[in-house]
């Protein structure tokens, strides 16, 4: 699904083209470091993280990347799938990563662009949230609960390689 969306704070959506893949995968280096805070993950002999499904993302039509731009800056990225462990019968979408740079951080940038990315797929959705990363439990959990009134749910998650909460929530009807 194509998408470009503006709020009027000059935060936008804009769909990651194959042509723009070398940024994508630097913003992911990013995440990834900040991220080795909750999963211990070291670099590779390269210095590098990797993303082990990055090219999925140009081959597969239920993943979507997006980044996540202000005032034409990059400050960040979504990058959604169907993916869940939640529905596991490919019935969700879900937020596989997401991202916003320190500098954009606590000014509403990650809520509006969450918004923005729920408004843009109607259903069933699953948020998962590492067991350590505080933060993210917090930022997800206030961005869900004012997005749908207070209809989600919170469920107990363990993935192959941690374990944390979820946050599961349907949108058809906003």
């Amino acid at each position: 699904m194509k998408l470009y969306v503006e709020s009027k704070e000059g935060i936008e959506l804009v769909e990651v083209q194959e042509e723009e893949k070398s940024i994508l995968r630097q913003l992911l280096e990013l995440y990834e470091y900040d991220f080795s805070e909750f999963n211990d993950r070291d670099v590779n002999k390269f210095g590098l993280y990797g993303y082990t499904y990055f090219d999925h993302y140009w081959t597969e039509d239920d993943r979507n990347a997006y980044f996540i731009k202000v005032n034409g800056h990059f400050a960040g990225f979504v990058m959604i799938n169907e993916h869940c462990y939640l529905y596991p019968s490919g019935t969700a979408k879900s937020i596989a990563e997401f991202f916003v740079m320190r500098k954009y951080r606590k000014s509403g940038v990650g809520r509006e662009a969450a918004v923005q990315i729920f408004d843009t797929y109607k259903g069933n959705w699953e948020v998962l949230q590492h067991g350590e990363n505080d933060a993210s439990k917090l930022f997800w959990e206030k961005v869900i609960h004012a997005y749908s009134n207070g209809q989600y749910e919170l469920k107990d998650v363990v993935t192959e390689d941690w374990t944390g909460q979820g946050i599961v929530f349907n949108n058809a009807d906003r």
